[in-house]
């Protein structure tokens, strides 16, 4: 034994002091590695849609309904199932309308309480009683463990477990104990969630999803280029500020910044009425919906145009502080011709739909003029100092990544960028060449320093690379050759609207580039599965999600309201459990309140990706990994104290 291992040895004798302690750990981690392995949720691209992600994740992508229809089969009729599916999702909101007209609302409480009884047992069996008993809501944990580690053999205590529920109806707790059950159950039915980036952006509800993952049991993110304009923002970037509250003011989301985070946009609204006045604002519409309040729309629209402005000057100093992003065909604010109202684009001249611009100077056009200058660093001071973003912010870095390794699936937002042969794509980092692996590593490492260094040049240079992962042509989360912002406001030929994808979304077909992807990030292209979002699948045109025979899944279905009509359906999501993976299609949803009172679903379609060839159990997992190597060293810790190498009982507790 040598010294390392000695030590591991020592620092597990003071949690296990005796060999009988060790004994107890050992038996109970190997019978751990022989559960089922939890259920996995995957989802991507919410894009602010609050309530439809919050069903999605209250339902499960439909396991609730399939563990409901395991549990009770052709004993109780589909609308009785509907109807408890609906009561597991929204509880409280189900038992309002219960006790408003149900005649007979006791007997209702009776057979609700056993048929959620049922449910929780089936769901709960899969785990050690310890993992649920962490999980039991704390008012009712005794009695909730009593019920569900009932035998059915044990007959004699069928009057005991009848006399819980009907105390629990007699003393007017019903109610809170249903609620408890449901909440259970949707705790329970998913053991892992993972969110395959963007939550922010086009939506108006970012700040509730967030609060939800903030308090979810077990989730990891991988950041979306969206997510990373919100981090970037949050450390105090101007330009990354600027691209925030751009694309909130263009999809009419100023609520989001306002009255989500409390973030005070009055320094730019300011700013806007007073220098876009008497402006032409016309090419800076609002995408607004039916929730938007038109009468803000003219100090929005002048606010957007202003912003938009700032953040076209911001860009363009960080392309020229930084050449090696290799981005200066953005720089277009000194390409335009005033007289002739022509901006030149890739050595073409084009009509401009708008020159107004009354804070450009010609000479110096990527200059902030005075009062930009003082609204942006009053702005910045709001968002480094808005808690609320700050908590959200941290949660990101703490629970995320720009990619994720878990249970053989390789997860990640937009692509590994690839060349036109299936090789690797070199992208160019402060004077230094990466690719596939090492550049998502080197971002990384990058986006978090400029977040948390307090060395000032590293947090800059972290803070432009946080915007150069939000829109850079090199960046894996954002997969194209260009973001053709300027083009869409400005320029009406449809030609320089193109923003060109990455090699990586034409090859996606093929098994070698696939397995090439897998193999750099240490995976086994045997059994493994790249998990993607970022673009839309257009089902609507006959596209698959399951591309390559089921090694790569796009789950990005459209989530936003903005993409239902190109896409056809209102997003996938993807459910692993110990049997197999599971794509499901969602249709639109309308509303909670549909939900509850017609009780609908959204679970529309569901596909099986693959079927395991055998059940997979703890054993298989990364944790069951993480549980082999704890019984390996305990075993040797056994080994220590019966061969004299450490002592049993010295070592505290």
């Amino acid at each position: 034994m040598n010294e390392m291992e000695l030590k591991v040895l020592k620092s597990m004798a003071q949690r296990y002091p005796t060999i009988a302690a060790a004994s107890t750990e050992i038996i109970n981690l190997q019978s751990i590695l022989c559960l089922p392995k939890g259920t996995e949720h995957f989802l991507t691209d919410i894009h602010g849609e609050y309530e439809q992600f919050n069903h999605v994740l209250r339902n499960g992508s439909g396991t609730v309904r399939r563990k409901i229809d395991e549990e009770f089969g052709n004993s109780i009729s589909n609308k009785d199932k509907k109807s408890l599916a609906t009561l597991i999702y929204y509880p409280e909101e189900k038992l309002e309308i219960v006790q408003r007209e149900e005649d007979n609302v006791e007997d209702w409480y009776k057979i609700s309480l056993h048929r959620l009884v049922q449910i929780t047992k089936r769901v709960a069996s899969k785990y050690t009683r310890s993992k649920v008993r962490k999980a039991l809501p704390k008012d009712f944990a005794y009695v909730i463990e009593e019920l569900i580690t009932e035998k059915e053999e044990l007959q004699d205590k069928e009057a005991y477990y009848n006399e819980i529920l009907h105390t629990i109806i007699r003393i007017g707790r019903a109610p809170q104990f249903i609620a408890a059950l449901s909440h259970l159950i949707q705790r329970l039915v998913i053991d892992h969630l993972h969110i395959v980036g963007d939550i922010y952006d086009r939506g108006p509800d970012p700040h509730l999803i967030m609060d939800t993952l903030c308090d979810y049991h077990s989730v990891d993110v991988q950041w979306g280029n969206h997510d990373v304009a919100w981090m970037g923002a949050a450390s105090g970037s101007l330009v990354c500020i600027a691209s925030v509250i751009r694309v909130a003011a263009r999809y009419g989301n100023l609520a989001t910044l306002e009255e989500g985070y409390g973030i005070n946009l009055l320094p730019l609204a300011t700013f806007a009425l007073e220098t876009y006045a008497d402006n032409n604002c016309d090419v800076f519409k609002i995408k607004y919906n039916t929730d938007y309040n038109t009468k803000d729309l003219s100090l929005d629209t002048k606010m957007h145009k202003a912003i938009t402005m700032i953040l076209f000057k911001l860009e363009g100093q960080v392309i020229m502080r930084h050449p090696e992003f290799h981005m200066d065909d953005r720089l277009l604010l000194d390409k335009i011709d005033y007289e002739k109202k022509t901006v030149l684009i890739d050595g073409r001249e084009y009509p401009m739909k708008d020159v107004d611009f009354p804070t450009v100077n010609p000479e110096k056009p990527y200059e902030l003029t005075e009062e930009e200058l003082r609204t942006m660093m009053r702005l910045q001071q709001v968002f480094m100092k808005c808690e609320k973003l700050q908590r959200h912010v941290r949660f990101l870095f703490s629970k995320g990544g720009l990619y994720k390794i878990y249970n053989d699936n390789l997860l990640y937002h937009g692509c590994v960028p690839l060349k036109e042969d299936g090789s690797f794509s070199g992208v160019e980092i402060f004077g230094k060449e990466y690719s596939g692996k090492a550049l998502y590593d080197i971002l990384e490492y990058h986006a978090r320093r400029g977040y948390y260094s307090k060395d000032p040049a590293a947090r800059r240079d972290g803070q432009d690379i946080l915007w150069y992962i939000w829109t850079g042509p090199g960046s894996p989360v954002f997969g194209k050759e260009k973001m053709a912002t300027f083009e869409r406001y400005f320029v009406s030929d449809p030609v320089t609207h193109h923003e060109k994808k990455n090699c990586y979304y034409q090859l996606l077909e093929k098994e070698e580039i696939v397995n090439h992807i897998l193999k750099e990030f240490g995976l086994n292209e045997k059994d493994a599965h790249i998990v993607n979002g970022h673009v839309p699948v257009e089902q609507i045109h006959g596209e698959s999600p399951i591309k390559c025979g089921g090694k790569l899944l796009i789950i990005d279905g459209g989530f936003s309201e903005a993409y239902h009509e190109k896409t056809g359906i209102a997003g996938y999501t993807l459910v692993c459990n110990s049997r197999g993976m599971r794509l499901v299609a969602h249709e639109p949803f309308k509303s909670m309140e549909t939900a509850i009172i017609n009780e609908s679903d959204i679970f529309s379609d569901s596909i099986v990706v693959e079927n395991f060839y055998y059940r997979k159990m703890v054993a298989d997992t990364d944790n069951g990994r993480e549980i082999k190597e704890n019984i390996y060293y305990l075993e040797e810790l056994l080994e220590a104290y019966r061969d004299g190498t450490l002592i049993e009982g010295v070592w505290p507790v």
